[in-house]
């Protein structure tokens, strides 16, 4: 059995890597998901949104700074990176994650608006820019 540390970096590393499917596998069927200042999505909600990125383009990558786990609770320091066509944005998140039997049941991320917009303002300038 996976430990709640590497059931969390395999979710992240399986969506980077465009395999929806397979990450959603790691969550539990209650599962909870919420972001900063935005609806929290539960169940099935949540297979529906990353499967909607994908149908939309949306592409995602992660780089990981820091993990660490108590327990059943899994904390995160990384940066998140959407892509959509020559469009990226990068900012800095903090996940709360809950694991039980190898499942995640709880996946809370926090990040500043501030970076988000900012950073999505720099890659609409720099796809709009000539390659």
């Amino acid at each position: 059995m996976s430990t709640p540390e590497t059931v969390v970096r395999d979710l992240l590393d399986k969506l980077a890597a465009g395999d929806v499917d397979a990450a959603i596998e790691l969550l539990d069927a209650d599962v909870v998901w919420r972001n900063t200042y935005l609806p929290t999505f539960r169940g099935p909600q949540v297979a529906q949104q990353l499967r909607g990125m994908v149908d939309r383009g949306i592409g995602f990558e992660v780089v990981h700074h820091h993990i660490a786990a108590t327990g059943d609770v899994v904390l995160t320091d990384r940066t998140d990176v959407l892509t959509f066509g020559r469009w990226r944005s990068e900012f800095w998140v903090r996940g709360t994650f809950e694991v039980r039997d190898g499942k995640v049941v709880l996946w809370d991320d926090a990040f500043s608006w501030a970076d988000v917009l900012g950073s999505g303002l720099t890659g609409l300038v720099k796809g709009l820019l000539p390659g």
